[in-house]
């Protein structure tokens, strides 16, 4: 199986001289193809940095990230935007969709800048919708469905271009515990079924329980991982016994 991402000593430090703070230190990881991996760690651990540079967001402060074998260090803006828009997809904890348009015309929305033929479009956009549960509130506007439909639309969204790589960040962060529950369902489904590459940022352990590996970082650096065996309730048990061990504040991974 081809590796979708790999992280070589990868380091991020933030401020100028005298006042230096490294997010990131020496950070090691692959993803491949097919796989669902999650990251965890308290508060300011590093996670949203970390996505931040897969993301190509940010750029780190030294080595390197190379996704689908491509390395985003050496693109220009134009290579860039277009490589987060046909390489990678995106969840993110507030949605982020357009209140302007409907469901339909939010999920298609990849599919229209990438220029895809209207009945490409029209027929991908509703296998999408029906893969998530969603095909009954397609012509409705966002601020018109609970915010259980629009995560699975954002994730409908992230999808429908086939990315080598889908990124979410704290994708049931605004969900209560059902909507959670619909949405990491949909995402393991992703993943079995079509092969959907998946990292998921999260300090919910029920959250990483959907996902098959675990990495978890600790003052910007790896600090154990986790391999799922068994059943998620078991799997759901260790997550918990990492975290005790990593300590810190309880709060930070609820």
């Amino acid at each position: 199986m081809s590796k979708v991402l790999e992280v070589r000593n990868l380091k991020k430090v933030y401020g100028a001289r005298g006042t230096l703070y490294p997010a990131l230190d020496n950070i090691d990881l692959d993803i491949e193809e097919g796989e669902f991996v999650g990251i965890m760690g308290p508060s300011g651990a590093g996670k949203t940095t970390l996505l931040n540079m897969i993301a190509t967001i940010d750029r780190p402060t030294s080595g390197s990230i190379r996704i689908d074998g491509a390395d985003p260090a050496k693109m220009n803006e134009e290579q860039l935007a277009s490589f987060r828009r046909n390489k990678l997809g995106f969840i993110f904890q507030d949605f982020n969709l357009l209140d302007t348009l409907t469901i339909r015309e939010n999920i298609i929305l990849p599919l229209a800048l990438a220029q895809v033929q209207v009945a490409e479009i029209e027929r991908r956009g509703y296998e999408t919708a029906l893969m998530l549960g969603i095909e009954d509130i397609l012509n409705k506007y966002p601020y018109e469905v609970s915010g259980g439909q629009q995560q699975r639309t954002a994730a409908a969204r992230a999808i429908i271009h086939k990315p080598s790589l889908i990124l979410a960040d704290e994708p049931t962060g605004a969900l209560d515990s059902k909507s959670s529950a619909e949405l990491l369902q949909c995402l393991s489904e992703l993943n079995e079924r079509n092969g959907a590459s998946i990292m998921l940022v999260t300090h919910d352990a029920f959250a990483a329980s959907y996902c098959r590996r675990i990495l978890f970082i600790k003052d910007g650096s790896l600090f154990s991982e986790l391999i799922k065996g068994g059943s998620r309730k078991e799997f759901f048990s260790k997550i918990l016994d990492v975290l005790a061990v990593m300590g810190g504040d309880n709060r930070d991974f609820i």
